[in-house]
């Protein structure tokens, strides 16, 4: 779509993505849709042209994230110990979210009408699922863990707290090292 667009609405559109990415990262999806065209430098109905709604933004703004998630949960799967491709990706995509508040909402929120996002996602969570079955299996994890444990994993860890972006990465691999524990057989 961008590539039929002028110039200007597409220095707009981009102008868009990069506050709305900025803002949800620092203060999740709550931010009003006004302030995200303030930050942009446009007016509302600018914002609205180019994404209708939130959700639309939203899908925008973190279509590359989704797709980092998927490649982590493949490189991870790829790997040949079980433990080892769980436990890296739980810390890589405990990290991940932890530098952006919005992902992790975004990522676990149902997007009924974004449908790439909602492909790029179930992708995401059955190779998710593959190494967690796959990790349970070898042993590693407990018989009891189930994906939605893991998600669950990936939810708290968006509840983390921090002054910084730096700061939350750090209380993220501390919860990550304990969540993992808590999971190992």
């Amino acid at each position: 779509m961008s590539h039929l667009l002028r110039s200007d609405a597409r220095d707009n559109r981009e102008r868009i993505l990069d506050a709305a990415r900025a803002v949800f990262a620092a203060d999740g999806l709550t931010v009003p849709m006004r302030e995200i065209a303030r930050r942009a430098d446009v007016g509302p109905a600018t914002l609205y042209r180019h994404f209708p709604t939130k959700e639309a933004l939203a899908t925008e703004a973190f279509a590359a994230k989704m797709r980092a998630c998927y490649e982590i949960a493949e490189e991870e799967l790829a790997d040949p110990d079980p433990w080892r491709g769980f436990t890296a990706m739980v810390e890589r995509l405990c990290e991940l979210h932890a530098r952006d508040r919005g992902f992790t909402a975004a990522f676990t929120a149902e997007f009924p009408h974004a449908l790439d996002f909602a492909a790029d996602r179930e992708r995401t969570v059955k190779s998710i699922a593959e190494l967690t079955r796959r990790a349970r299996e070898a042993g590693h994890l407990r018989p009891d863990v189930a994906l939605d444990d893991v998600i669950l994993v990936l939810m708290a860890n968006g509840g983390i707290q921090g002054a910084s972006s730096e700061a939350r990465v750090a209380a993220s691999r501390r919860f990550a090292a304990l969540a993992i524990r808590g999971l190992r057989a």
